[in-house]
């Protein structure tokens, strides 16, 4: 499975025209000298200074927003596919007690939206044009095109910059730089840290090692584990392997395969496990005869921080064999 995004054509919801004019059901108006002008990619926009109800378009726009300490609406997004009912498991339950989830991928609910009546929205989704029209009618909006092949981390970076929380980036680079330090450690305990990493997909017998979402491969780097180079190549979007060449994988330690954290992602990767094992050419690699193909959490590959902390736990398991 890729971890990238499938941009297609997504059908717009519309706003009633009842819900707009409700005394209840609407955006939250920010004074005047409460907003401050920051520089997005797509131009100057005024957004407040001290948000108490921002929402996120996507599920890491609300992590980053968690992140940089800015106060939630009570309702935020999550994806609506792959039998996703609520936030990602990783994500900081404390921090979104309280907090409803509401289906806004692949099809956005623009009702819902309004309904939470943030204040401010931060929106990742900055590839599609006219989401990044539509939401500034609904509140103040920093749109990024968070999916644009760069690094998540650099558009953290950016975000928290542009919004005057700088200092809560750097609080998370530090945290993250202790976790890098502490399962650094427990790998080179292992006697681990040669070990060569990949993230896996396969499909229709094909496997495919891609770097793409950028996560994977940083968080092994950061470690000081291989990262297995056929995926840095054409960009970071991979190689792809046809069935006569899956032989060409031997050298690949520990393959991290995406599948959704739902009853039905477990099941989508024991079929493609099972698909895979028809080809002795891959039963016949040691990664599968170890049993070093590892399912993880498809939210994490899209790039937040909770996701990149999370990745790091998962690695830290599969190399230790938990016992770190």
């Amino acid at each position: 499975m890729r971890t990238r995004l499938i941009v297609g054509a997504i059908a717009l919801a519309a706003v009633t025209t009842t819900a707009c004019a409700s005394d209840e059901i609407g955006p939250k108006a920010t004074p005047a000298d409460e907003l401050m002008t920051v520089e997005s990619e797509f131009g100057e926009v005024e957004v407040p200074k001290e948000p108490t109800a921002a929402l996120g378009m996507y599920t890491t726009d609300v992590d980053i927003l968690l992140t940089l300490g800015i106060e939630l609406a009570d309702s935020q997004p999550i994806r609506g596919d792959s039998g996703y009912t609520t936030f990602p498991e990783f994500f900081p339950a404390d921090a979104l007690e309280g907090v409803d989830a509401f289906a806004n991928y692949p099809d956005y609910d623009y009702d819902a939206i309004l309904k939470a009546q943030p204040d401010f929205i931060l929106n990742g989704l900055g590839y599609d044009k006219k989401v990044n029209r539509r939401l500034p009618d609904i509140a103040p909006t920093y749109s990024v095109n968070a999916f644009d092949g760069r690094s998540w981390t650099e558009h953290f970076k950016e975000t928290a910059i542009a919004l005057d929380r700088e200092a809560e980036y750097d609080a998370w680079i530090e945290k993250y730089d202790a976790r890098v330090a502490e399962v650094r450690a427990a790998i080179e305990e292992a006697g681990a840290e040669d070990l060569m990493m990949a993230p896996l997909g396969y499909y229709e017998g094909e496997a495919v090692v891609s770097c793409y979402s950028g996560v994977e491969c940083q968080a092994f780097e950061d470690l000081g584990l291989g990262v297995f180079e056929p995926g840095r190549a054409n960009d970071n979007e991979g190689t792809t392997y046809s069935a006569e060449r899956i032989g060409e994988l031997a050298e690949v330690d520990f393959a991290f395969v995406t599948v959704a954290s739902t009853e039905e992602g477990q099941e989508q990767f024991e079929t493609i496990m099972d698909e895979a094992g028809k080809n002795p050419l891959w039963a016949n690699l040691d990664m599968v005869k170890n049993d070093r193909v590892i399912p993880f959490d498809l939210e994490m590959t899209f790039g937040s921080p909770s996701g990149q902390m999370a990745f790091l736990d998962v690695v830290e398991d599969a190399v230790t064999g938990g016992s770190a």
